[in-house]
């Protein structure tokens, strides 16, 4: 057998030396560009870095990064086998999760991330069978934009999320199941001038302070394109939050106008607290975002709480639309 056969065959690689911690390596090169941040995530010397990156070299019989003016950057070699090893470190974390989960005897741990309105109409429901099922189970939930939560999901940081796919990442990393399309409203505060109109038009937005979320966002871009598509001049004094809370203080406080989700504006109007002085704004258009989905990546099993949670939400999904 000659030596090419002999490194690439099935365990090839292993016999010729490459340990885990060399995987750990090179998923650190790429995440950070730079040696010396990624010796500093291992908690070892930058010499013994570069030690390290010079063995998988030796190991795989070609340049796996290069230098470039503020750091190193993998090869078409080097990111292979970086998208190999990232998989073999998470089936390993997952591994030792189901191993503690079993140990235990508890219902394990979930992390999970939505945008808002499926998060208050889909999480919350299924949270509540879940822990019907699995009384020892500890959700992890983060509430952000989509742009935040897909590449959350790449990194491992979520079983699944309820979001879209940014236009900027390749659809094909991900599983995708559309489940509901989200309606939103713009909100102000009682007694806001606004309200003694009746209903408004988009014409009558103009000269108001909004509070959007951060440039990009789909939602926030929705209703950029309305103003666009009707001739309407964008709105310019703006403040950027990703926070509900700080858009529902900055509302009640000021003649502000804030577009959010039908059914968090609803939630919030219905509560005994400051935050009810927000105002469902009538308005002669509609506000329809991009349809959400179940996201997982691709080619990563949910481990079993997981899986429950989204059968339970997906089952939620199906009542709703129902």
């Amino acid at each position: 057998m000659d030596i090419q056969t002999d490194i690439f065959g099935d365990d090839g690689l292993l016999r010729a030396g490459l340990k885990l911690n060399h995987l750990r390596m090179l998923v650190a090169i790429e995440d950070s560009g730079q040696i010396s941040a990624a010796a500093e995530a291992l908690n070892i010397s930058q010499p013994a870095a570069s030690r390290m990156l010079s063995e998988m070299e030796t190991i795989v019989k070609t340049a796996l990064y290069e230098r470039v003016a503020r750091g190193v950057v993998l090869t078409t070699f080097g990111e292979a086998l970086a998208r190999r090893a990232r998989k073999i470190m998470l089936e390993l974390r997952e591994a030792n999760r189901e191993i503690a989960e079993l140990k235990s005897g508890k219902g394990g741990s979930v992390f999970i991330g939505a945008v808002t309105a499926p998060a208050m109409s889909l999480v919350v429901p299924a949270i509540k069978e879940i822990r019907t099922a699995l009384p020892g189970i500890e959700v992890t939930i983060q509430v952000e934009t989509s742009n935040v939560l897909a590449r959350e999901l790449l990194a491992a940081r979520h079983d699944f999320v309820i979001s879209r796919i940014p236009d900027d990442l390749n659809p094909r990393l991900f599983e995708v199941q559309e489940i509901g399309v989200e309606r939103a409203c713009l909100i102000v505060r009682s007694g806001h001038p606004l309200l003694q109109k009746g209903v408004a038009s988009l014409t009558d937005l103009t000269g108001y302070d909004w509070v959007f979320q951060p440039p990009g966002t789909l939602l926030r871009r929705t209703i950029e394109d309305l103003f666009l598509s009707r001739g309407v001049a964008v709105p310019d004094n703006v403040v950027n939050t990703s926070s509900l809370l700080l858009t529902c203080a900055i509302i009640c406080e000021t003649n502000a106008i804030a577009p959010i989700a039908v059914d968090v504006a609803n939630f919030l109007a219905t509560q005994r607290s400051r935050a009810s002085d927000v105002r469902i704004l009538p308005i002669d258009f509609e506000i329809n975002v991009r349809p959400y989905s179940l996201i997982t990546a691709r080619e990563r099993a949910l481990p079993p709480s997981a899986r429950m949670l989204y059968d339970l939400v997906l089952a939620e999904s199906r009542k709703a639309g129902a």
